[in-house]
């Protein structure tokens, strides 16, 4: 799970949560563990385990002002333009580093597909934009930083549930030092949650382990299995480019209903059209899509720029990460591994 996603429910939560003072509910740091200790016996993690992940545990203030510094939900119009941010995410050196890898698993990926139904040049591109390949995947002491969040007291619910889910990651056999990652708790290639690991982390190899650290094949087949999860349809792209004719009828196609989740990304989207529809709009895929597939409209940039027709595919890679930027980066991405 990506860390924009992870901030995106973390201002979702602060809109409904008091803002509570460091000591939230005037307990110290240490007996705050001890109640989440508690918790986490009662759930039935170890001793051992309870003992390896709470020795000389501080708060770490550095995660404090990190999650104090995120943005609540945006007042401001307008978007910044999507162009500059795919010309630095989606680059020369990503995409070849994206080929390489993709070359170097090839023998993993029909397998994988014919499970999980999702191509293996989406599951690269994912994984090149969490972690760059693995090149870095977060350095936080994730037992420190989830306990620090949990304890600080602003998303207690969230941060309590995620450290007592690391706890029982921690107690599958991975030390302390392997548990390491971002600041707000996500960790591995896939910069997964605890509690996504423990609900969809996959042992692709057949070790039984589900190894996303380091693990080629238990990475590809958790982004997969999430991937999944989330309703990916097997055989759609997740969009195509489009070409748009000048007397397109913008305010006839906008869409009046206010997503729940995520209402900025959302916004920015079309009514849902079949493709028969949109060809009759005189809005032309650019690539193959049936008839019968539903699909959105998006010009991010405004007429005379490029625009895309979306499945529901996109819908999918954006419950991975919920900002345009990052799923329009994503499928961009993945379609240049392809090539």
């Amino acid at each position: 799970m990506n860390k924009r996603r992870i901030l995106t429910l973390l201002a979702a939560m602060a809109m409904m949560s008091p803002t509570l003072p460091a000591k939230a509910q005037n307990l110290s740091f240490d007996a705050y563990v001890q109640l989440m200790v508690a918790k986490a016996r009662a759930e039935g993690v170890s001793e051992r385990t309870i003992a390896r992940m709470t020795s000389g545990l501080t708060p770490n203030q550095r995660v404090i002002t990190l999650d104090r510094g995120q943005p609540g939900t945006p007042t401001r119009t307008g978007y910044p333009a999507l162009a500059p941010y795919i010309n630095t995410h989606v680059n020369p050196t990503r995409i070849q580093r994206g080929k390489d890898m993709f070359a170097r698993t090839r023998g993993l990926h029909a397998g994988i597909e014919q499970k999980y139904g999702v191509p293996a040049e989406i599951l690269m591109a994912i994984w090149g934009h969490e972690t760059n390949y693995g090149g870095y995947k977060g350095n936080f002491d994730l037992s420190r930083s989830l306990a620090t969040l949990a304890w600080e007291g602003r998303r207690r619910e969230l941060f309590e549930s995620e450290w007592i889910a690391l706890l029982k990651v921690a107690d599958k056999g991975y030390s302390r030092s392997d548990l390491v990652g971002s600041w707000a708790g996500a960790f591995g290639n896939p910069q997964f949650l605890p509690s996504v690991y423990l609900r969809l982390a996959t042992d692709g190899d057949g070790d039984g382990r589900a190894d996303i650290f380091n693990n080629r094949a238990d990475t590809l087949a958790s982004i997969a299995r999430y991937f999944q999860d989330s309703g990916w349809r097997t055989g759609q792209p997740w969009g195509v480019r489009a070409s748009v004719p000048s007397n397109l009828n913008r305010a006839a196609i906008d869409n009046k209903i206010v997503a729940p989740v995520c209402p900025r990304v959302h916004e920015r989207h079309s009514q849902w059209k079949t493709v028969a529809e949109w060809r009759r709009l005189g809005v032309q895929p650019q690539q193959y899509l049936a008839d019968d597939v539903m699909a959105s409209f998006f010009q991010p940039d405004g007429p005379g720029k490029n625009a895309w027709l979306l499945t529901s595919n996109y819908r999918v890679i954006l419950e991975y990460n919920c900002s345009n930027y990052y799923a329009m980066s994503v499928g961009l991405l993945a379609d240049e591994i392809a090539n």
